[in-house]
């Protein structure tokens, strides 16, 4: 039996399709580092400042005030008109067109990310979308897109099959399995047209459709030879290479390396599930994992550590590993819950994970860091599973 959880645990039905039925149900302020105080007065629709509050609080360095005196950054304006960030020296200036609850949000996630870029000196995360599952039944899930923020979630498929595995290709478009009584396919979503394509069918077993950083080949786990096993695909020609031979294990869930030399994947050649690294340039395999029942899940972020949950105690606890220093580096990072699936923000801090079939966006930073609890990303009914967080 393939070892890996959840490998095709589907995500289904948005209990009102297309709705944005969402909020922050965990608001709780990060001990620890000293966080930048920010004072928000802007007229006009009140969820721009509503949605600023919350993705400000998000990134874990700020925190909103409601004294200006108190406050180190100030934003004002209004919407429609424009909106202004200062302190510290600089200003922001956003021109603003915003005419509804939507649109508004969207301005707010934009200031969010460039006042982390002014004020922090790193990418902000908060115009970036999570896409991700939502069961269904055991037979019928759908793919589903949301902002970390919880707000205008929309369900993009309603094929009345099961989508499993979904990774971002580029800024627009998402490969996914569908599995169907004709067996599994890689499938194409694009997020501008609203329409799904299907890339690729084989023989047995496909899913993990994770493309390279210069975006031309897709790492994909496929049983065409008999035990799911590792292989490249070129994009652009549809050919495809075979990359592990281990007869007697199951391979799975590939990620890249951020310079597209290495690909981190999941084996249970050892008898126990671990995380291995396959180097493109001398095929050869290095395990980076050696504690836990099972290590599974890995996501290679944008700073070049892998995230990954490792089983312990029962428990699925949020794991981050160095893949050049091994199993000496793993540190747990995040150990109450039944995590699963965790992806990477841009800012290389912060996850998207899943615990009890809800969605969190959990700091990686400890306590005594200035890190923050987990942050339920909304709450609505269902099972909600398999994030993974644009980076594109």
């Amino acid at each position: 039996m393939f070892p890996f959880r959840n490998v095709f645990a589907a995500a289904a039905l948005l209990a009102a399709a297309g709705g944005a039925v969402a909020e922050t149900v965990v608001d709780v302020t990060g001990i620890g580092a000293e966080k930048t105080a920010v004072f928000i007065d802007v007229q006009g629709e009140k969820t721009f400042a509503e949605s600023l509050k919350r993705n400000l609080d998000m990134t874990g360095s700020f925190r909103v005030v409601g004294d200006s005196s108190r406050a180190a950054l100030r934003v004002t304006g209004a919407t429609g008109s424009s909106v202004r960030a200062e302190g510290r020296g600089r200003a922001l200036v956003m021109p603003s067109q915003a005419a509804d609850g939507r649109s508004a949000r969207n301005e707010a996630r934009r200031l969010a990310d460039k006042m982390s870029e002014t004020y922090l000196g790193r990418k902000g995360f908060a115009s970036d979308p999570v896409v991700f599952v939502m069961k269904k039944s055991a037979y019928v899930s759908e793919l589903c897109e949301g902002y970390p923020d919880g707000f205008d979630v929309r369900q993009l498929t309603s094929a009345g099959k099961s989508v499993v595995g979904p990774r971002w290709k580029d800024a627009s478009s998402i490969f996914y399995t569908s599995i169907s009584d004709s067996g599994p396919a890689i499938c194409e979503y694009d997020t501008a047209t609203g329409m799904s394509a299907r890339k690729w069918s084989f023989k047995g077993f496909a899913t993990g459709a994770c493309v390279s950083p210069d975006g031309t080949r897709a790492a994909v786990v496929l049983s065409i030879h008999g035990n799911p096993e590792l292989y490249l695909i070129d994009i652009a020609a549809g050919t495809w290479t075979r990359l592990t031979k281990t007869p007697h294990a199951n391979e799975g869930q590939p990620s890249w390396s951020p310079d597209g030399t290495r690909i981190a994947y999941v084996s249970d050649e050892s008898r126990r599930t671990h995380i291995y690294v396959f180097d493109l340039a001398t095929k050869k395999k290095t395990r980076i994992t050696s504690s836990g029942r099972q290590n599974v899940d890995p996501d290679w972020g944008p700073d070049g550590r892998i995230v990954f949950i490792s089983k312990q105690d029962g428990e699925g606890k949020i794991a981050i590993v160095d893949p050049d220093k091994g199993a000496s580096s793993v540190e747990i990072v995040q150990a109450a819950g039944t995590w699963e699936h965790p992806s990477w923000s841009r800012d290389a801090r912060h996850v998207a994970a899943t615990s009890g079939g809800r969605l969190f966006v959990v700091d990686t930073l400890g306590a005594s860091e200035g890190g923050d609890k987990p942050r339920q990303m909304f709450s609505a009914p269902g099972r909600w599973i398999t994030p993974s967080w644009r980076r594109k």
